[in-house]
């Protein structure tokens, strides 16, 4: 039987008719991940824990007792607290951190029987796209070839590689501008931001608080239904969370839909090359062929949203990260004087490009430049959000890429904050509107490298989202491409 390339539902499957057992399927995890250790996707390992959690499991399937993701090991992205368990959030600032609590999107799929493999790789903090400002080093993407090593996207991209190089059925994501979909996108995977406020924010470390979403990264759209279903629902420590009827997206899956697709005019620009439109327009193709309308919409305000994005988020990180001053946890520089204690502690905790957004963003707080810079970025975010409401008076669902080229060489951006900021540039104006959207991949590029497509849905429609996702899934077969 092989292993390897298993998905979430297959391996639920072989679970429950007792095929294989929740241990013999962690320990052969565990020997891959660790055979696999070059792709740097894992920041720990559970190992200590997990067989035992496995073993567990099989006795509750042994006793017809199994939960809906019973036995199944998956992997944490770094940023989730995990009681007792190292939390990094991919710094130094946290390099010796164990939360005395569980996030509530962890303890979610704990209670639905899954098992903590590992925690993933990130870039520090969530701020990159390409997980090269991890304090741990770089993941690697796992199509990287011909001496080459390729990003594997950010910030979820230890999760991205862990999923993509098979050394984990399926994982959990953060998504703020695009931190799942353009690593899933990188990747070949399947990558989910739910709509704002679907999934808890508790427990996980914060970067930006009116953006930042939990999301699944999955071998397929199925296994992301059943991992959402999972991880969803409403928890009242989190004041952003809505407080909906549990969700059954998986079951929904098998409902078809006739869907109206928009599709921005705006998208369509000079950043995009070739290979991007044709694997665009051959998706549109898919849609036609579903019974689906295709429409043109206008989205005029997309031009601003990267910088909006980029003032908004790097304020609330400004605040959010205020917290970590050597005091209560975390990193503690051991000066005397409390204000160097501050600046020392924060100076060596901190890598440079969360340096960069903490002062951008005190900077756009600052007396005098509020109304110049983050008021004006908020004014401009409703008008981004109005303009998707105009659009969904007219379509389900929006269809677009999720990137603007596949996945580059690590160091070729990294100097150049501009250039790797442009790569969220068709995911950020979802994320300032709080919309649903996945990525899918559709083909490979000129590099043989993977291309993804992002569907962008209305708030709290996932169903819509997941049913465009099914008709480029299944038109597309990329699950059946090689890898060259």
């Amino acid at each position: 039987m092989n292993l390897k390339n298993i998905n979430l539902e297959e391996c639920l499957k072989l679970l429950k008719e007792k095929k294989i057992s929740s241990k013999e399927l962690t320990s052969f995890y565990l020997k891959e991940a660790e055979a696999n250790k070059n792709l740097n996707a894992y920041i720990s390992m559970n190992s200590d824990n997990v067989i035992k959690l496995a073993e567990e499991s099989d006795k509750r399937i042994l006793n017809n007792t199994a939960r809906p993701l019973e036995g199944v090991p998956i992997a944490i992205k770094d940023l989730f607290c995990t009681k007792d368990i190292l939390t990094t959030a991919a710094s130094k600032m946290l390099d010796n951190f164990k939360p005395a609590y569980e996030s509530t999107v962890t303890q979610n799929l704990w209670d639905a029987g899954a098992i903590l493999l590992g925690k993933t790789n990130l870039d520090e903090f969530a701020m990159g796209s390409s997980n090269e400002t991890s304090f741990f080093g770089a993941s690697i993407n796992p199509w990287s070839k011909d001496k080459k090593k390729y990003v594997s996207g950010g910030s979820s991209g230890g999760s991205a590689a862990a999923v993509a190089g098979n050394i984990a059925i399926a994982a959990t994501g953060t998504d703020t501008g695009g931190s799942i979909r353009q690593p899933a996108s990188y990747c070949g995977i399947v990558g989910l931001k739910p709509t704002y406020g679907r999934c808890s924010r508790w427990g996980i470390v914060s970067f930006a608080s009116s953006l930042d979403q939990a999301g699944p990264m999955t071998k397929t759209v199925n296994d992301a239904a059943l991992m959402l279903d999972a991880m969803a629902g409403y928890d009242k420590k989190d004041s952003t969370s809505a407080n909906l009827e549990k969700t059954n997206f998986y079951k929904n899956l098998k409902n078809n839909k006739k869907l109206k697709i928009g599709i921005p005019k705006q998208y369509k620009n000079d950043q995009l090359n070739d290979e991007i439109i044709k694997l665009w327009d051959l998706g549109i193709e898919y849609f036609k062929k579903n019974n689906c309308e295709v429409v043109e919409i206008d989205l005029p305000h997309t031009e601003y949203a990267l910088a909006t994005y980029y003032i908004i988020s790097s304020a609330e990180a400004s605040s959010n990260l205020a917290r970590y001053d050597g005091v209560r946890y975390g990193l503690r520089n051991n000066s005397e004087n409390i204000n160097d204690l501050y600046e020392q502690t924060r100076s060596e905790g901190f890598g440079n490009e969360v340096k960069r957004r903490i002062m951008i963003g005190t900077y756009v707080l600052s007396a005098g430049y509020y109304d110049a810079y983050y008021l004006k970025a908020q004014k401009v975010r409703s008008k981004i959000i109005n303009d998707f409401k105009k659009a969904f008076e007219k379509v389900d669902i929006i269809f677009t890429p999720t990137a603007p080229s596949d996945a580059f060489e690590q160091g070729s951006k990294i100097d150049d904050p501009i250039q790797m900021y442009l790569n969220d540039v068709f995911t950020v104006p979802a994320s300032l509107a709080g919309l649903p959207a996945i990525s899918v991949p559709m083909g490979l590029s000129n590099n043989n490298l993977p291309l993804g497509f992002q569907i962008i849905g209305k708030s709290f429609d996932e169903d819509s989202v997941f049913s465009a996702a099914k008709i480029i899934e299944e038109n597309s077969n990329f699950k059946k491409e090689d890898k060259k």
